[in-house]
């Protein structure tokens, strides 16, 4: 549709737009609010909930209505904009301050498409191409394009993957918090095609500061498993365990995350290989991915994750067999090794042997199902 500053009224807006032309389901719904006044939204039974520029919500449907506003860079950062929100707004202007064409559609009330920029056809293309120069003055961005290509499939505009490049280069991404680089990443972990996340960001020179350790991997990592927390534990078994570990710490990976994907890392060979492996050590990894906490119904749902992750990686892997023998060694407790000792002729087990007692009981449980005697 041809651009038009007069439009007023109430628009959908952003994504939902983008992907109900797409087919696909629509999660979130923006609305942009075109000709209004904050007084006005507010005598019609809308709660004020924005700070920084006017957002209300729906007095029924709860969803959000923002005025439609312009930005303007005022400092350095993510957050660093002015807006002004006004009924001098047009919602040509409001779209124009996004990101990508794709996300600067609009729709009316008769169901009718407002695509000032292009977006349509690059929807058909699948391509993702910023809006104006004025991308450039937010560098979250960078990681919304890479996201966005792990979620659409899509590919980049060649004069966005230079801008891009140049704000990569400018040293644009360290102004970021982790908080939000966290979001993003875990955002396209959730997409199937996640690896194309790492694989933009490389093409941009945007891996460093945040994903440096993933740089040699980037171009040929898979991204195993079905959930966010197991395709970022795919990213172990191409790193070492330090390198994964800064990686955490810098982008504030949440500890489930961490410790999914050290658990991986550190003890994929001896869970894949366990039939031949040493009781101890076998007893060991699983004591350390949480198979044995019964009590702690996430670890052990986190174990059974990893050993589905690692069948997919692996190929032919009875993960099947390892979970029940993780799920009879939890239930292998104080009782159990009483009674072996009492049966064997040796004294009861009381505190420190009683630890070495279970353990023990647990290692020989393991040798029978090891030549298929449990």
């Amino acid at each position: 549709m041809a651009k038009n500053k007069t439009l007023s009224g109430t628009f959908l807006v952003g994504g939902a737009v983008r992907d109900q032309l797409l087919g696909r389901a629509v999660s979130d719904r923006d609305w942009v609010v075109v000709g209004r006044t904050p007084e006005e939204m507010l005598a019609e039974g809308y709660t004020q909930v924005g700070k920084d520029f006017p957002v209300f919500l729906h007095p029924e449907s709860h969803e959000e209505y923002a005025l439609a506003r312009t930005e303007r860079k005022t400092a350095s950062g993510h957050l660093g904009f002015e807006c002004h929100a006004g009924i001098d707004v047009s919602l040509e202007d409001d779209l124009e301050r996004r990101d990508l064409t794709v996300n600067a559609l609009a729709q009316d009330a008769s169901g009718h498409i407002i695509d000032p920029y292009g977006g349509e056809n690059d929807l058909r293309a699948g391509v993702l191409r910023h809006v104006s120069p004025a991308f450039a003055e937010d560098p979250l961005r960078i990681l919304r394009v890479a996201r966005f290509a792990a979620q659409l499939g899509f590919t980049v505009a060649p004069s966005t993957m230079v801008l891009m490049q140049q704000m990569s280069e400018a040293g644009a991404l360290a102004e970021l918090p982790a908080e939000r680089v966290w979001q993003e990443f875990h955002k396209a972990l959730a997409c199937a095609d996640a690896p194309a996340f790492l694989r933009v960001l490389k093409d941009a020179n945007a891996l460093s500061p945040w994903f440096s350790e993933l740089s040699a991997i980037a171009d040929r990592w898979e991204s195993d498993g079905e959930t966010a927390l197991q395709r970022f534990g795919s990213l172990a078994l191409e790193c070492e365990a330090s390198d994964l570990a800064r990686l955490a710490t810098r982008v504030k990976v949440p500890k489930r995350f961490e410790r999914f994907a050290i658990a991986a890392c550190e003890l994929h060979a001896t869970l894949t290989g366990w039939r031949v492996a040493e009781a101890h050590t076998l007893l060991g990894a699983l004591q350390q991915a949480g198979a044995l906490q019964s009590g702690a119904k996430e670890r052990r749902d986190d174990f059974l994750l990893l050993l589905s992750m690692l069948a997919d990686s692996y190929g032919e892997f009875q993960s099947g067999a390892l979970a029940r023998l993780a799920l009879n060694l939890s239930a292998i407790g104080a009782e159990q090794a009483i009674r072996v000792a009492l049966d064997a002729g040796r004294d009861k087990p009381e505190g420190r042997e009683l630890g070495v007692a279970i353990a023990q009981v647990r290692v020989d449980h393991i040798h029978k199902a090891q030549l298929g005697e449990a």
